[in-house]
């Protein structure tokens, strides 16, 4: 039987989704594999392990250390490199996130193997795994097959939906200790500028704005549409760029890609560099009142007109059909 680690991601003391996501994609490169997840961090990590062997893990590796409150290259990359070590996997999987581009290239140099980034699909061909993943800001895609070393990749987050939860599913959780030494970075407090509530990076839907939002009072509109929609908020460039809202929000080349059910683009010309990091979205609305705007060819649904006025009809249908369905 082979063994494959899944790494798994947490915030604020809660496991990342991407980290089920990655179980998925460990179970959908071999079904029968031993699937090993490893949880990191200084608090309890006991929930963290028990929910990701819910979501299909066979076991759990938990890894406490004081220098491990907060992320850093150094100190995780020491105690996961402690884990491969012992463990010996066949193969590694990581979301794809800030943490997972920045950890995952430095453990691929250390184990001396290659890595697939940013996987978006896995499919069985011939007898070979294949990976899938974007290419071109997304224009075109490749699919990679590893002949030598270890199988490890990053995967894209909500491409791959993760297995059922099950509450039923039991495993083992160890606990390994480690040595971390010789870090260089000291993280003494994060200021989070992200938008609170829904993760971008893992929303379902996803309402962004754009210049044509005209100020930062404009941008509210986005975020009245976004909380009746339960949505996470995004922009684009040119809406960080004049001050409407914080880079944290911007999505595109340069920004955060996103790959959510929904995307409304709200004021958006639809720039090559934007549409790079939200074109593979499932379904694309766009409101413009330019109807030569880029962003409508690529939308699902266009609406041409003044989003000051489009926006507050749509809340405002959107809350009698919510009142229509709990009545």
């Amino acid at each position: 039987m082979s063994k494959l680690l899944v790494i798994a991601e947490g915030r604020d003391g809660i496991l990342r989704n991407v980290s089920f996501e990655a179980v998925a994609v460990a179970k959908k490169i071999d079904a029968d594999a031993e699937i090993v997840g490893v949880v990191l961090g200084k608090e309890d990590l006991e929930e963290q392990a028990q929910e990701l062997i819910r979501y299909g893990a066979d076991r759990v590796i938990v890894v406490q250390h004081e220098k491990m409150k907060a992320y850093t290259s150094d100190g995780y990359g020491q105690a996961v490199l402690a884990v491969i070590n012992d463990e010996s996997p066949d193969g590694i999987v990581m979301g794809h996130t800030s943490i997972g581009k920045d950890l995952t290239p430095k453990l691929a140099s250390k184990l001396d193997t290659g890595l697939i980034s940013d996987v978006v699909a896995v499919e069985h061909n011939s007898g070979d795994v294949e990976f899938i993943r974007p290419i071109y800001s997304g224009k075109a895609f490749e699919r990679k097959i590893i002949t030598d070393g270890i199988t490890f990749v990053t995967v894209r987050p909500n491409n791959i939906p993760p297995l059922d939860r099950d509450t039923t599913r039991n495993g083992e959780i160890s606990t390994r200790k480690v040595e971390i030494k010789d870090i260089r970075t000291i993280v003494k407090d994060v200021v989070r500028k992200a938008s609170k509530g829904v993760d971008l990076s893992e929303a379902n839907i996803v309402i962004a704005g754009g210049r044509g939002v005209k100020s930062e009072e404009g941008f509210n509109t986005v975020h009245e549409l976004a909380e009746v929609l339960g949505a996470a908020v995004g922009a684009s460039r040119g809406a960080c760029d004049a001050g409407y809202c914080d880079y944290s929000l911007q999505i595109g080349q340069t920004g955060k890609v996103v790959t959510p059910d929904l995307y409304i683009a709200v004021g958006i010309s639809g720039a090559i560099q934007h549409l790079a990091g939200m074109s593979n979205s499932k379904v694309i609305v766009a409101i413009n009142k330019d109807p030569e705007a880029n962003i409508f060819g690529i939308a699902d649904y266009g609406i041409v007109g003044d989003l000051f006025e489009v926006i507050p009809l749509l809340i405002e249908e959107l809350k009698a059909l919510r009142s229509t369905v709990k009545a």
